[in-house]
């Protein structure tokens, strides 16, 4: 039977000026590729060492028909990477996280975070209405937290001095170059938000320890939590400014390069896909959120 573990701490921890080290070995490239719409294995590109007999032998690994696409890979990765040299170099890029823990528990389709038994925050989570193929269930997020005693974890990492670089270049007429800032402060994003994932599993939170769990951190507008109003709802205990994160009225954070979510210990907790729902549903989500249907579809976008 799970156990829940208590966190090393309750309440909030600020991290500023992240070692960079650590995170840049967590970048996955392949997402990177991806962004700029390049298929293929390009496995340790990021690791190859620059000069032109690297490359040659790089790209014979290549069948011909394939090689015109690797070299673009190639020299977009060298871009990337000095790119990445630079903004570390020259004291442009600067990464921050914020940590809140909670007690927690789940309530009827949501789950609600308390503070010496007062509840803090409800969030309402939505469950899937098709069976998920690799388990047959109906998920929600609230499925991976106790109903009796239990934490959860509010997340948010960001990236500052992309925009005004990218901003910058592209006012000089550099198109290239301000995209490749924004796809790499992307990227950097999310392998900080994965050194922090790991901080936490190991050493904030501390479960791995315990139960050697990996634990999952969705993500606010991601496939299993789609609602991205919740944002909101998340800051009002995270109060992302303190780490210079602003919202717009529609959710969208600045700096770009930002991710906020949650982070859950149970062992069996997974990524799902809620997908579509339907109108019962999406009346009494809407209903739980305070809002129309109407105002809630502007939220859910990807899953009406």
């Amino acid at each position: 039977m799970f156990q829940p573990i208590v966190p090393s701490f309750l309440g909030k921890k600020i991290i500023q000026e992240i070692n960079f080290l650590p995170v840049i070995s967590r970048i996955d490239w392949r997402y990177f590729f991806h962004a700029w719409k390049l298929t293929g294995n390009y496995e340790g590109l990021n690791t190859l060492c620059d000069c032109e007999t690297c490359k040659m032998q790089w790209l014979l690994r290549f069948k011909a028909e394939e090689r015109e696409k690797a070299s673009e890979a190639y020299q977009l990765m060298k871009d990337a990477k000095e790119v990445l040299r630079k903004g570390i170099g020259e004291k442009i890029f600067h990464l921050s996280a914020i940590v809140y823990f909670s007690n927690a528990h789940s309530k009827g389709e949501g789950i609600s975070l308390t503070k010496e038994g007062e509840e803090i925050l409800y969030l309402p989570m939505l469950r899937q209405q098709h069976a998920s193929e690799r388990n047959g269930f109906c998920l929600s997020i609230a499925d991976f937290i106790s109903p009796e005693e239990d934490y959860i974890g509010l997340f948010a990492v960001t990236v500052h001095g992309g925009d005004e670089w990218a901003e910058n270049v592209q006012k000089e007429g550099d198109d290239y170059t301000a995209l490749l800032i924004k796809s790499v402060a992307d990227r950097l994003a999310e392998a900080t938000a994965q050194w922090l994932h790991e901080k936490i599993r190991t050493e904030y939170w501390g479960y791995a320890t315990k139960n050697n769990a990996e634990g999952i951190r969705p993500a606010f507008g991601y496939p299993s939590l789609p609602d991205l109003s919740l944002l909101f709802e998340a800051n009002k205990l995270l109060n992302l400014n303190e780490i210079g994160i602003t919202l717009s009225e529609n959710g969208a954070m600045k700096p770009n390069a930002s991710i906020c979510g949650l982070h859950l210990s149970h062992p069996q907790a997974s990524y799902f896909i809620v997908g579509k729902i339907g109108e019962d549903q999406k009346g009494e989500y809407a209903k739980q959120r305070g809002m129309t249907k109407e105002e809630i579809e502007r939220w859910l976008v990807n899953n009406l």
